[in-house]
């Protein structure tokens, strides 16, 4: 994937689609591409959380989940990624997977940008 390549609008992708659908796919999902690594970067000086501000967060994504009879607990913090242990309803849900990425690990990265990944411990 080039870097330095050109941002399309979408004005100008859908132009180009008239044209070339091909390229146009080609361009739009190099560019979902790009985003998605842009948006996953670790900003210059993002620290990582102490424990207990990892702790205080997970009790707010504990409440979403204890909503459908699911909870979670801190288990470690290794390197950037945040271990925790699905519990309640959440244990073998197959949602679980979803609400991991979805709740845990969104409302834990927006705080705390240097974090990388929630993992589940089983």
């Amino acid at each position: 994937m080039k870097l330095d390549a050109p941002l399309y609008t979408e004005d100008e992708l859908d132009a180009l689609e008239r044209d070339n659908p091909r390229e146009a796919l080609r361009i739009a999902r190099e560019q979902a591409m790009l985003r998605k690594q842009l948006e996953s970067a670790v900003p210059a000086g993002a620290r990582l959380p102490e424990e207990d501000q990892i702790r205080e967060t997970l009790q707010e994504a504990r409440q979403v989940l204890m909503r459908d009879g699911g909870d979670l607990e801190f288990v470690a913090l290794e390197g950037e990624a945040v271990v925790v242990r699905l519990k309640g309803a959440c244990a073998g849900c197959p949602r679980a997977a979803l609400d991991l990425k979805g709740v845990v690990e969104a409302l834990l990265r927006r705080r705390f940008p240097a974090i990388r990944e929630v993992r589940n411990l089983y």
